[in-house]
């Protein structure tokens, strides 16, 4: 660990809470929002926690995650793709909240918070399998094919994780309308999938057998 990145690491973190909550709140007029303070907590707390873990058992890859600029045009346009989505979602919901849309029940919320928990511990293990994962495209030095584990199911189980996490965070805030915002998600990651496999046939070796080993992309028996 280096005073460097635990600054960029907890600077980034502080950053993001004020984003979201300012996305979450200020639309929505007031700070008596359960269902926003809701989604923060179990963002916020188990980001902290799995922050601090691989700050002192994987500073690499640490770092790697902190990266997130991409280098080709076409990522860049799905990383701000996502960006709008998220601006546009967590702003509706707060929207809803202001002007007294229709909202979810809290048992549907909480359900969906339980799901976004699962999902984080699948995240976690997804990272425990692979300690090669960057948040941008990239092969790094003396990388390999992970093929156990859930990279045994499907090839891209990080994007798996992301589906349920994203799909579920217009649920915990109980917008059913950001929640159609939140659809075009599969679409925007699916076109990310198709960029980023064509680039590791090219660049890592064994990639091309391992996708006739494991047949589904994201989805099992589906895609």
């Amino acid at each position: 660990m280096t005073m460097k990145l635990f600054l960029a690491a907890i600077t980034k973190f502080l950053l993001g809470v004020a984003l979201v909550g300012v996305l979450i709140f200020l639309p929505a007029g007031t700070f008596s929002y359960l269902n926003g303070w809701l989604l923060m907590g179990i963002l916020f707390v188990p980001m902290f926690l799995a922050g601090i873990v691989m700050m002192f058992k994987n500073p690499d890859l640490l770092r790697s995650r902190l990266k997130a600029k991409e280098e080709t045009r076409e990522q860049s346009l799905v990383v701000k793709l996502s960006g709008l989505m998220f601006l546009a979602g967590f702003v509706v919901a707060g929207l809803g909240i202001r002007f007294h849309w229709y909202v979810l029940p809290t048992g549907v919320a909480v359900g969906a918070a339980v799901v976004f928990l699962i999902a984080y511990i699948l995240y976690a293990e997804v990272l425990r399998e692979n300690t090669y994962l960057s948040r941008t495209i990239e092969v790094q030095e003396n990388q390999k094919v992970i093929d156990t584990g859930l990279y045994g199911f499907v090839r891209h189980p990080m994007y798996s994780v992301t589906l349920l996490l994203f799909l579920s965070m217009p649920i915990v805030l109980g917008s059913v309308y950001a929640f159609l915002i939140f659809l075009v998600y599969p679409f925007i990651i699916a076109k990310r999938i198709k960029h980023e496999e064509k680039f590791l046939e090219e660049e890592l070796d064994g990639y091309s057998e391992y996708k006739q080993k494991v047949k589904y992309r994201l989805i099992p028996f589906v895609w």
